[in-house]
């Protein structure tokens, strides 16, 4: 039998959402979309590593992920995306052809560091994580 919902965390998880936002902008929502999505946390991984070129942050990604190719396209896109949001920002020099580089702000680094926090939580249990899924594909089968 079903636990009953807990009318009152539930009220305040609603007033949560509300100060803070429910709809498909809300910072918490995009975010953390962000944080999900296929190269952003990676990208975030690597430029807390220090400034980066287009090309070189591209190459790097290309050798780290298990994809193995980033188009140009989508880098630029997700490091926009990025500098919206604050995280990175991005240097054009006045040398002829102009120099483009990317770093972490502030807010990037502190973004890092709960990314971090994250996934190293996640990899201290990865022996429960990969057991919780072959018994759940076991009774699958």
């Amino acid at each position: 039998m079903a636990e009953p919902v807990d009318n009152q965390a539930i009220t305040a998880l609603a007033a949560e959402m509300a100060r803070h936002g429910h709809d498909r902008e809300a910072p918490a929502r995009e975010v953390m979309g962000l944080l999900g999505d296929r190269w952003s946390t990676l990208i975030l991984l690597v430029l807390a590593t220090g400034e980066w070129r287009h090309a070189d942050l591209r190459r790097t990604i290309v050798v780290l992920s298990s994809e193995q190719a980033i188009s140009q396209r989508v880098l630029t896109l997700k490091l926009r995306t990025l500098e919206r949001d604050g995280f990175v920002t991005r240097t054009v020099t006045a040398d002829i052809p102009p120099k483009v580089t990317y770093r972490l702000t502030l807010l990037g680094t502190d973004l890092h560091a709960q990314a971090r926090q994250l996934i190293d939580w996640i990899n201290a249990r990865e022996p429960a994580i990969r057991q919780a899924r072959a018994t759940f594909d076991a009774a699958a089968d």
